[in-house]
């Protein structure tokens, strides 16, 4: 059984980034936490109150004094309840990669002792906590699942870049793998939680909720780029179609354009994986994945036909991408599909320079081997790729972004910041 109280739990939190980093916030706000990930750079920075993803402000983390950070991984030995945050990403053949959970997990079992407690908040395909994570926990910690040791699962609905929608005002499923696990797992998140909690019932259902979360949302959104091809062909703009038929009660207000990021453009292969496993082919949700990786060749080739049409030479031009990162307003650059604009221009003989503020050009280089320009040049460019709205983009005038432009430029307006006669394209 478990040997401590919701209240009573000294809580380590493995994985100290976008999710990571928050929880360990609020939670330290009310007891002791300690702060744990693998890269002792990261460690550094935040002992100092420098938090690089800008998810928690530099005055929030110094002013949280029962919160400690560490890459020594004997360092959770005093602690009885585990909450592990880390990456769930794809590999190169869109599999789901479980090596930061798996890592976590052995990690975890080092430390782990009798009457303990492991909360997951990673990203993961039903089934995936009790089939792939808890078995590594057996056998490193030698203690068996729940007779000596416990699991909960409580995924994380973390917004990046959101100000507005933070940790504590986002309704929490948790879960368990006994009645009281999640009792006691559905208590833990209730202390810190204001907008509540919604207990699910198992641990399988909880995993399943969350992939589904972004693979509704990535499905919808190819729709609406399904759509957007569509109206262009017709000569249609889509903004005003979606304007009009928004005017109706029910219709779901979302706009064509890339699919990216840590969730959507990734949740719904952990689910196709899954489904496959069992001998079942997701039909609709890979067509609706395959049409929204698609979409950044799609705006590439609907920019070179532009060009030519304008007789601009292809080969050797020069176009400026404005934005790298997966959304507006946030540094992260996880899975951000605007490489894929990059790298089909680039197949064409193009010259790309990549503007975006928000990028830390040591992590872009690192990322996808790309070294952003510190300020696009006056007159220069061929062609201007408007690919993700930042705040500093959405101020500039029309006229501010043309003026990058050489006499004769295109504008691609990907994330409709500009009137539709303001530029040359949109999707």
């Amino acid at each position: 059984m478990i040997t401590h109280k919701p209240e009573a739990a000294k809580i380590a939190i493995l994985g100290l980034g976008y999710v990571g980093l928050p929880l360990a916030t609020e939670f330290g706000k009310t007891r002791s936490v300690l702060g744990y990930d693998i890269n002792p750079q990261r460690i550094e920075l935040l002992r100092e109150g420098n938090d690089t993803t800008l998810e928690v402000s530099n005055e929030d983390l110094k002013a949280v004094s029962n919160l400690r950070f560490s890459s020594n991984p004997e360092d959770l030995n005093p602690y009885n309840t585990y909450i592990v945050t880390v990456p769930t990403p794809i590999d190169e053949f869109n599999r789901p990669d479980l090596s930061h959970l798996i890592s976590a997990s052995n990690t975890i079992g080092v430390a782990l002792n009798p009457g303990d407690v492991v909360i997951y908040e990673s990203t993961v395909y039903p089934g995936a906590t009790e089939e792939d994570c808890v078995p590594v926990l057996e056998k490193v910690s030698g203690l068996t699942y729940n007779k000596d040791f416990f699991v909960g699962y409580s995924p994380e609905r973390i917004n990046p870049g959101d100000k507005n929608r933070r940790v504590t005002s986002i309704c929490k499923v948790t879960s368990g793998s006994t009645p009281d696990v999640a009792e006691f797992v559905d208590a833990l998140y209730g202390s810190i939680i204001t907008a509540g909690t919604h207990k699910a019932p198992s641990i399988r259902v909880a995993e399943a909720a969350k992939v589904i979360e972004n693979t509704q949302r990535d499905l919808n959104i190819a729709l609406i780029n399904e759509l957007a091809i569509i109206f262009n062909r017709l000569g249609i703009d889509t903004e005003a179609v979606l304007k009009a038929a928004g005017t109706k009660w029910n219709f779901l207000p979302f706009r064509p354009g890339l699919v990216g990021g840590h969730c959507i453009g990734v949740d719904p292969y952990y689910l196709t994986h899954k489904a496959q496993a069992i001998g079942y082919h997701p039909e609709i949700i890979l067509s609706g994945r395959r049409l929204n990786d698609g979409m950044g060749a799609y705006v590439v080739s609907q920019l070179i036909k532009a060009m030519a049409k304008k007789r601009i030479h292809i080969v050797g031009s020069r176009i400026l991408v404005m934005g790298l990162t997966f959304k507006e307003n946030c540094p992260d650059l996880r899975n951000s599909r605007v490489i894929d604009i990059i790298e089909e221009l680039m197949g064409y003989g193009v010259e790309v320079d990549v503007y975006d503020p928000w990028v830390d050009p040591n992590e872009a280089s690192q990322e996808f081997d790309i070294t952003p320009v510190h300020a696009p040049e006056t007159s220069a460019y061929d062609a201007i790729i408007l690919a993700v709205a930042h705040n500093e983009f959405k101020k500039k005038s029309i006229q501010e972004i043309r003026a990058f432009g050489k006499t004769d430029h295109l504008v691609y307006d990907l994330k409709f910041v500009f009137k539709r006669n303001d530029s040359d394209l949109r999707l």
